[in-house]
């Protein structure tokens, strides 16, 4: 399969991922844990049908020492056990905040109370900035019908 548009490879896509990339690194730099960011991207990506960057953000949790057992559960995160009350907010507050359009209230309280129970106010800018970047780079490699399979991990580092 190959790309219907090639957007890295065009001067302005290349400049606005180059943007959204340094963005990224506020978030990085953040204390919200690398496993929840690591979940996070995932979960939105596995929403969104977004196959690059489910392979790509399954490929490197499980690099950075993500177990498989998690990684596989993560689109049924609530019947499975082996997730933190902390990460479980972060995924209730990724689904709300992906599925916008499907949910019809935006954000429950009882997800917005359970993020504020487990995070600080650097750790919730930061896991709202993760999701709004990585629905941006869904929608982007959607669009551009971005090919899954082939990411190596660290390939974008």
């Amino acid at each position: 399969m190959n790309a219907r548009f090639d957007y890295i490879g065009n001067d302005n896509g290349a400049k606005f991922i180059k943007r959204i990339g340094n963005a990224g690194l506020v978030v990085d730099g953040s204390t919200l844990p690398k496993p929840t960011q690591e979940l996070v991207k995932l979960r939105a990506s596995q929403i969104n049908g977004c196959g690059f960057c489910t392979d790509m953000h399954s490929k490197d949790a499980l690099h950075a020492g993500e177990t498989q057992v998690r990684l596989n559960l993560v689109a049924a995160w609530r019947e499975a056990t082996v997730f933190t009350e902390a990460e479980r907010a972060a995924l209730a507050l990724t689904e709300e905040g992906t599925r916008l359009a499907d949910a019809h209230h935006g954000v429950s309280d009882d997800t917005w109370a359970q993020v504020e129970k487990h995070y600080d106010a650097d750790q919730i800018a930061a896991l709202i900035s993760l999701i709004a970047l990585i629905n941006t780079y869904n929608r982007i490699n959607v669009i551009a019908g971005t090919p899954a399979g082939s990411y190596e991990p660290g390939q974008w580092s």
